[in-house]
C-alpha cells in the first residue's frame, strides 16, 4: 500500500501537479476510506465478542436441533442473506456462519457437505452485502463515481436478485443431490440459462433502440 501511494505520487509531480494538491488529495482519500476501516475493525471485534461470550456455540446447538439436513444450505444462505443485509458486512457474517458450518459437518467423512455449507455460507453473505446499502464497499463505490447513494444502491439490485435466485434454487438442489461436481454443473447452467432469457427479453423489448444505434454507427464509421 505504501509503495502504492508513493507510485501514485511520483505519476503525480511527473505530470505537473503540486505537492500541496498531492497531499491534500491523499488526506481525503484516507478521511473516505477511514469509514470503512473502521467498520472492519468494529466487525472483528463483534465476532470476536459474540464467539467469547458463547453466542456461537449457543446458535449451532438450537441450530442444529431446528434445522434439517435437507434444508441447512438454503438456510445458511438465507440467514447470511438477511444478516449481511442488515448489518453491511459480509467478511463479519461469514465470520460468524463458517464455525457453525464447520462445527455441523465432520471434515473427514462429510468433506462434500461441508464444502456445500461454506460455499452457502459465502453466497449469502456477498449477496446481502452486495444489496446492503450501509455496506462499506457500496459506500465507497457511490463515493468513488460521484453518485448519489441511493440511486447506486437501486442499480445494484436488479444484478443481486437475479444471481441470488439462481443461487437459491441451486442451493435447494445441492441439500437433496449433495454432490459438488453435479451442484455446480447445475448452477452454471441455471445461470446461462436465466441470461438468455434475459437477453431474449431486452432484445425484443427494446429492437428499436438496438437498431437505431446501430444506424447511428453505420453513419458514424462513414
Amino acid at each position: 500500500m505504501f509503495i502504492g501511494v508513493m507510485g501514485a505520487a511520483l505519476m503525480a509531480l511527473y505530470l505537473g501537479y503540486k505537492w500541496e494538491a498531492i497531499e491534500k488529495s491523499m488526506m481525503d482519500g484516507i478521511y473516505k476510506a477511514l469509514q470503512s476501516v473502521c467498520i472492519l475493525v468494529i466487525v472483528g471485534i463483534l465476532i470476536g465478542v459474540w464467539i467469547n461470550a458463547g453466542v456461537v456455540p449457543t446458535m449451532i446447538f438450537y441450530g442444529l436441533k431446528v434445522l434439517k439436513p435437507a434444508i441447512f444450505f438454503i438456510a445458511s444462505v438465507l440467514i447470511c442473506s438477511i444478516t449481511s443485509l442488515a448489518t453491511g458486512t459480509s467478511w463479519g457474517t461469514i465470520g460468524i456462519m463458517v464455525p457453525l458450518v464447520c462445527a455441523v459437518f465432520d471434515w473427514t467423512d462429510q468433506s462434500t457437505l461441508l464444502s456445500i455449507g461454506l460455499a452457502a455460507s459465502c453466497a449469502g453473505g456477498v449477496c446481502g452485502d452486495h444489496l446492503s446499502p450501509i455496506s462499506d464497499t457500496t459506500i465507497m463505490a457511490s463515493a468513488g463515481a460521484h453518485c448519489f447513494h441511493l440511486n447506486h444502491v437501486a442499480t445494484q439490485i436488479p444484478y443481486g436478485v437475479t444471481v441470488a435466485a439462481v443461487s437459491f434454487v441451486s442451493f435447494i438442489i445441492a441439500g437433496l443431490v449433495q454432490n459438488v461436481v453435479v451442484c455446480m454443473i447445475i448452477a452454471v447452467a441455471l445461470m446461462i440459462g436465466t441470461l438468455l432469457v434475459i437477453r431474449a427479453i431486452v432484445a425484443k423489448k427494446h429492437t428499436g433502440i438496438f437498431q437505431e444505434m446501430a444506424n447511428a454507427d453505420k453513419a458514424m464509421a462513414k
